[in-house]
């Protein structure tokens, strides 16, 4: 009742997986992902402590053929589907045979694609080309493929819910987690479309595209990003209007006070110096 694609970064190491699905918070149930280790999609009615169980097979040295081998032995529902990716790029999948059609899986090197209860057979192969056609960083490809997989029908039931998840090639430290990319959408009519806009968010936040981040930051802290834009443009009328803006609301002229020292704000003082 879902179509997901998992993959590994060649370059980086990064390891990731994007679903959709029609059903509640999908971000919850099918995506596991360890850094270091590998991602795994349990999707369909399989249950949903196998994504921990398979990931510390994979953290045990296991190979994800293997894995995958032993859980579709194991399962007792044939409603069931999954897929493991391992941090070198070794990648497996099963697909139960009473699994709803239309039901499948693809697999290439360091990815797969899978789904299940699918509008048609066009929606895996549209996955892998734009998987695979697409550039850009490891989350952008990811979400590529996902916006095929819609374009070409994607859950036969509809949409509810969306994920993306990309997380290290190497182990979790006390300083970095290991999480790049976490973003869900629990509920809504066009998920897939909603976590493009959070990946775009996303990025402006990384960046530091301040320009972004004014036109689609909450309102309010678009005043903050309207004033860093103009600083950083030059434009000291508009830097003066947008702190002006920030002046006029209590809590963020008590914050701006606070923020005296900030290297950031540093730049629109001295423009308006």
């Amino acid at each position: 009742m879902t179509f997901s694609v998992v993959a590994r970064d060649a370059a980086t190491g990064e390891l990731g997986i994007a679903v959709s699905s029609c059903v509640l918070a999908v971000g919850r149930a099918v995506p596991a992902a360890r850094p270091g280790v590998g991602v795994v999609a349990v999707q369909a009615r399989s249950p949903r402590g196998l994504g921990q169980v398979l990931l510390a097979g994979l953290a045990e040295g296991t190979d994800p053929a293997v894995l995958v081998r032993r859980a579709a032995h194991a399962a007792e529902d044939a409603d069931r589907q999954l897929a493991v990716l391992g941090a070198a790029g070794q990648v497996a999948a099963d697909t139960g045979p009473g699994s709803f059609p239309v039901s499948g899986h693809l697999l290439g090197e360091g990815w797969s694609v899978q789904g299940n209860t699918l509008a048609s057979a066009d929606v895996l192969p549209a996955m892998a080309r734009a998987l695979t056609g697409a550039a850009g960083a490891l989350p952008d490809r990811l979400l590529a493929a996902l916006i095929a997989g819609q374009d070409a029908g994607g859950d036969v039931r509809g949409r509810q819910s969306a994920a993306l998840l990309v997380v290290s090639g190497t182990p979790a430290t006390e300083e970095d987690d290991g999480v790049r990319v976490d973003l869900r959408v629990d509920d809504s009519g066009d998920p897939v479309a909603q976590l493009r806009v959070l990946r775009t968010l996303q990025r402006a936040y990384d960046e530091r595209d301040y320009e972004t981040l004014a036109l689609f930051a909450p309102e309010g802290a678009r005043d903050l990003y309207a004033a860093l834009a103009a600083s950083r443009r030059g434009d000291r009328e508009a830097a003066r209007a947008a702190l002006a803006a920030l002046r006029d609301r209590p809590a963020w002229s008590a914050w701006l006070a606070g923020m005296a020292g900030d290297a950031r704000l540093g730049g629109v003082s001295r423009l308006l110096g």
